[in-house]
């Protein structure tokens, strides 16, 4: 095979691919990493994270660029800030399209293109993210230790994380656009019966303001227009999530959401193809969630190309079958004759 040619090619550097890249260099697959933005996925936006195993406090940037030094370490090959532009996953060797020019091979694919959580798209969301702005309770609800908050959204998520968030927080107000809730009966009732949470219906955020940090928010009102200003330290965003996922649609199987089907192996419905992380079929999404699946498709993806190696060493070549059937043809034929004969 050319220099382009990889055992393993792993399309995204979140914490689940460069997982996925350790496990495989580690076991002596030659692996390259593809990554269209930022090495670190997601995972570079969070400011501190403070749940990680074995490691008291750390920003998002340090650990993304510590778990790709150990995947350089052990021979990755990660190229970053580059365009997928074709992908083809039929055959038993697939490649991978690059900047439109440079085509690599691979004899298995681990997609691990992560996704965002949805954004308002407001003044000062982006500067405040980290700063007061969160997209992930589970992450960040510690932070907010006595503190007034807001929760954004009508689902399922929104009403667990408030009820979840009740825990730290002093206040939580629920702001929602419409009239009416899109989570369950049960998840409302319990959020009703919180003392700690109040709700602002047919409302809207539209802007974010504080100096160094997040001080107070802009709320208007969906019916009336009027807009008023409420004092807040954090706002937690639960509108919902997109898996980066657009460029696999007719290549493998997605469901209604656009997340990556897999089995239990993680392997999509092509074979040695799998997926891991944040785009993929799953409730939680977490760095933690998304090194585990990065170990798994790696583990999966070896077994894939080991059994596959094996076949091809005990499969006799066509040419080894002609040339046995030939030396074995009169004993045969002889066979036969002295058969017919009795």
């Amino acid at each position: 095979m050319n220099d382009n040619h990889y055992d393993v090619i792993v399309i995204g550097a979140g914490p689940a691919g460069l997982t996925a890249g350790i496990y495989l260099a580690r076991g002596k697959m030659k692996t390259l990493i593809l990554n269209e933005g930022t090495v670190g996925g997601q995972m570079v936006l969070t400011h501190e994270i403070a749940n990680y195993p074995g490691i008291e406090k750390i920003s998002g940037f340090q650990l993304a660029r510590t778990i790709k030094a150990q995947a350089l370490s052990f021979g990755c090959t990660i190229k970053s800030n580059i365009r997928i532009t074709k992908l083809e996953f039929e055959k038993s060797i697939k490649s991978v399209e690059v900047n439109g020019k440079d085509t690599y091979t691979g004899d298995a694919i681990i997609l691990a293109t992560g996704g965002k959580s949805r954004t308002l798209n407001v003044p000062g969301e982006e500067e405040f993210k980290g700063k007061g702005v969160s997209y992930c309770a589970t992450c960040d609800g510690d932070f907010f230790q006595d503190k007034n908050i807001i929760v954004v959204g009508g689902g399922n998520s929104a009403f667990e994380e408030a009820v979840s968030l009740t825990k730290y927080a002093k206040s939580v107000t629920i702001v929602h656009q419409f009239d009416h809730f899109q989570a369950f009966p049960h998840a409302i009732v319990e959020a009703k019966n919180n003392p700690k949470i109040r709700f602002l219906m047919e409302s809207k955020i539209t802007e974010f303001n504080g100096t160094e940090k997040l001080a107070m928010v802009q709320i208007q009102h969906q019916m009336t227009k009027e807009i008023t200003t409420m004092a807040v330290e954090g706002v937690f965003v639960l509108i919902g999530y997109e898996p980066s996922t657009q460029k696999l649609r007719g290549i493998v199987a997605l469901n209604e959401r656009n997340e990556i089907i897999v089995d239990q192996q993680l392997q999509t419905n092509i074979a040695g193809v799998y997926a891991a992380g944040d785009s993929i079929t799953k409730r939680y999404r977490q760095i933690t969630t998304a090194v585990a699946d990065g170990t798994i498709a790696a583990l999966s993806a070896m077994d894939y190309i080991n059994n596959r190696n094996v076949k091809s060493a005990t499969q006799p070549s066509q040419t080894n079958i002609l040339l046995q059937h030939s030396e074995l043809s009169p004993v045969i034929e002889n066979y036969q004759l002295v058969n017919y004969l009795h």
